[in-house]
């Protein structure tokens, strides 16, 4: 059999209906030696070259995908002339899943699949089939490579990338406009059958939408669809393949289709007339109120433009566009009064912005209103003829002279009386007055160019019915100049003149200032006031004049000063002058005319005080200085002075002490357990009776055991204080508040009396005052009792 025959026979049976196996047949051939086939080819070394045939032939094996059995399918089988099945050959298998996901029997060659196989994820595989010679393991027949190719069935439905798709198209669009394609996935093998033939229908949309079968194209399907009555659309689309046969598996999504906006819709007011009011007093630029035209469009097919086209009040009023609000506000452009018109009417315009030609036909795409604006009236404040005032005025004018008159007036209808004031914030010293009854401004104080040249003034006027209401008016106010100033000397000038000066000689340059400003300027003439024989005077014409010598040689020790009347007027009308005087010292100079010293009586003369003056001043001086220190030494000395002068002396005992104490449960007066405890004092106390001169500082004494007596603790004090230097000679049992057993001193106490048999007389006690009435009546009372009984 050639090969021509087993390939035509291996074609007939793969095209016979039979079970899926393929046999792949080896054919012995019947000799080993090299046959011709097909043609020679010479070697390089010139031999001739003979192509061996096969002994066994291969093809291509097919396999059905997601096979459901139990056994394993069976793929096909391996055969070759030589197997005499004796069982001597053996059949083996390698390449993709060989011995996996393929097996062979290797003495049948039978090849087998051990498990589904899904043709998605692998759609061939490519083996390797060799026979040999179980004995000798040698290959009986080459090594041949053959492919397994996996059938497709209809095991997947078409998928969409997206569940959701979201689309759009404008409104109002022509039948079949294109909206979004969505194209469906089949993951069976589009070359096998129709698994992956798909067909798309819509399932949910119509009659608003189809979709072509072929390519998944959604288009709009009515015309004129509008937004402004619906805006959203889901559509849903279905893909089956099959070719969309009965039997075929599909997949759905959903498609959200929005109609976008476009400029369909006029503006329109929603009324033809709208009324608005507003008081007369309203400034510039006020909001009366606002008209909007409606549009149904949306975004910028919605904007609108507003403006003025007609009426009587275009020149008094504005309309301004509100680009958040789509609103037209109108303003007032001129002021208001209600006196002179009442009532106004404007025609407003609303047009879109942004049109559409291809809508025109829907036109026309803009609206007009009827505003009508109410003048309102109110009580206005008087208005002033002028914005300002400017008077001038001369200087020298007399008082209660009127400078000028502002005039205003009542703008309502009643026409009130209206009052002038002056805000005295403006004329601090009261310089001018007003008139109330018709606002003539007049001088009270009198006026001075050089000290003030304005004078910037602020009038009030008010109604007298309604004073409330106010109005401000700037009054500025010119002095003229007056030449009613004389000129003068610019500087103070030192000057002197050398002893050995010449005649002619330049000593000094003299100039003026005036405090007037005449309209031509300033011109002054200097002279002498009476002939000089010593000095002269010679004009620049310049404002300026030289001081001259007219002798030779000057002695300080003749006259050391020069007393020189210099005669200064100016050119305005009336004429000003002065006289003022040049101090001349005469002093030596060198060769150069350097000054070197002048008299020290000419040095003491300009600072206008004498030898003897300063003398005068320096003895009130000193004079007060001794008054001081001795004012000072009495007040220390009366410091010195104790409290307790005498012991007969009661009354500077009870200025002094004015405590009686609480006795002895007063234990806040004085604590007894320091006398009990002396350790606890360690320091000497100074005495309160006198303010020491002199701090001494205190001695330190041992303290006496924790056992001693308080007597004798006391003893110990005043012996220390007994041979103190520094304290006076008074008893210091007062500090401590504990006398012993019969002071030699007696006690201290002003009642004393009361102990003794002695009469006492204690009627001088109501020489001392009322706080000492008490205290005399009861001694003064006392005796008289005592005589009567």
């Amino acid at each position: 059999m050639t090969i021509q025959q087993v390939l035509l026979l291996l074609l007939l049976w793969m095209w016979l209906p039979h079970p899926c196996h393929t046999e792949m047949l080896f054919r012995r051939t019947p000799d080993l030696r090299p046959r011709s086939f097909g043609g020679r080819a010479l070697g390089n070394d010139g031999k001739t070259i003979h192509r061996q045939k096969r002994g066994w032939m291969w093809n291509q094996f097919f396999l059905l995908e997601e096979y459901t059995g139990s056994d394993y399918q069976y793929v096909g089988k391996l055969h070759s002339d030589q197997d005499k099945g004796d069982g001597s050959l053996k059949y083996i298998l390698s390449g993709d899943g060989a011995g996996t996901l393929f097996i062979i029997d290797e003495k049948t060659g039978d090849i087998h699949a051990t498990r589904r196989i899904d043709r998605e994820e692998k759609a061939f595989y490519t083996l390797r089939a060799q026979a040999i010679n179980r004995r000798t393991l040698r290959p009986v027949e080459p090594e041949s490579e053959f492919v397994i190719k996996i059938h497709d069935i209809n095991d997947n439905e078409p998928t969409f990338p997206e569940e959701v798709y979201t689309a759009s198209v404008p409104e109002m669009s022509v039948v079949g406009t294109s909206v979004i394609q969505v194209t469906a996935t089949d993951a069976d093998d589009p070359s096998y059958g129709n698994s992956a033939r798909i067909i798309y229908s819509i399932l949910q949309g119509q009659p608003y939408f189809s979709v072509e079968p072929e390519t998944g194209i959604i288009r709009t399907a009515l015309p004129n669809m509008n937004r402004e009555n619906r805006e959203q659309y889901q559509v849903v689309i279905q893909a089956k393949d099959m070719g969309g046969q009965m039997g075929g598996l599909s997949g759905t999504t959903t498609v959200n289709i929005t109609l976008t906006d476009v400029n369909d819709n006029p503006p329109r007011f929603p009324q033809s007339t709208v009324h608005l009011r507003i008081p007369e007093s309203s400034p510039v630029g006020t909001a009366i109120g606002s008209v909007k035209a409606t549009d149904a469009d949306t975004g910028k097919n919605a904007e609108v433009e507003y403006r003025i086209i007609d009426g009587d009040g275009t020149d008094m009023f504005d309309i301004v566009t509100q680009k958040d609000t789509q609103e037209g506000v109108i303003t007032v452009r001129k002021p208001l009064d209600y006196e002179t018109r009442r009532l106004y009417t404007l025609k407003v315009e609303a047009e879109n912005t942004h049109v559409d030609p291809r809508f025109y036909y829907l036109g026309p795409f803009k609206d007009t209103i009827i505003v009508k604006i109410s003048v309102e009236d109110v009580d206005e404040p008087p208005v002033f003829s002028r914005s300002s005032y400017l008077f001038e005025v001369h200087e020298d004018i007399e008082l209660g002279t009127i400078i000028g008159t502002v005039m205003a007036r009542d703008p309502d209808s009643a026409s009130s009386p209206i009052r002038f004031s002056l805000d005295r914030h403006t004329d601090l010293d009261r310089i001018f007055n007003i008139h109330s009854g018709n606002g003539s401004i007049y001088t009270s104080k009198p006026l001075d160019r050089e000290i003030s040249q304005w004078h910037n003034l602020s009038v009030i006027a008010a109604e007298i019915n309604n004073p409330k209401d106010t109005t401000r008016v700037p009054v500025y106010v010119r002095i003229l100049d007056v030449n009613d100033n004389a000129p003068q000397f610019a500087v103070f000038y030192d000057t002197f003149v050398c002893e050995n000066a010449r005649a002619g000689q330049l000593i000094q340059t003299i100039s003026a200032v005036d405090k007037d400003d005449p309209l031509g300027g300033q011109k002054f003439f200097f002279s002498l006031a009476a002939v000089n024989p010593n000095f002269t005077v010679q004009d620049n014409e310049d404002n300026t004049a030289r001081i001259l010598t007219r002798r030779n040689g000057f002695s300080r020790h003749e006259i050391s000063t020069y007393l020189l009347p210099v005669v200064i007027s100016d050119n305005d009308y009336p004429i000003q002058s002065s006289t003022g005087t040049l101090t001349i010292r005469v002093c030596a100079c060198d060769s150069r005319g350097n000054m070197q010293s002048c008299s020290a009586e000419a040095l003491l003369l300009p600072a206008g005080l004498s030898t003897g003056a300063l003398v005068a001043i320096l003895l009130c001086i000193i004079i007060l200085l001794v008054i001081v220190v001795l004012f000072a030494a009495l007040k220390r000395q009366r410091k010195k002075e104790p409290l307790i002068l005498s012991k007969e002396d009661i009354r500077d005992n009870i200025v002094s002490y004015n405590d009686e104490g609480g006795g002895e449960e007063d234990t806040q007066a004085f604590d007894i357990g320091t006398l009990r405890n002396p350790a606890a004092i360690e320091d000497k106390k100074l005495r309160r009776d006198i303010l020491p001169e002199t701090l001494f500082v205190p001695r330190r004494t041992p303290s006496a055991p924790d056992n001693t007596d308080v007597r004798d603790f006391i003893n110990q004090r005043l012996k220390e204080h007994d041979t103190d230097p520094s304290a006076p000679p008074y008893d210091s049992l007062a500090t401590y508040a504990y006398e012993g057993n019969d002071s030699i001193a007696e006690s201290l106490s002003s009642l004393e009396s009361g102990t003794t048999e002695g009469d006492q007389n204690y009627d001088y006690l109501r020489e001392w005052g009322p706080r000492f009435n008490k205290l005399a009546e009861m001694y003064g009372g006392g005796e008289s009792d005592k005589d009567t009984s």
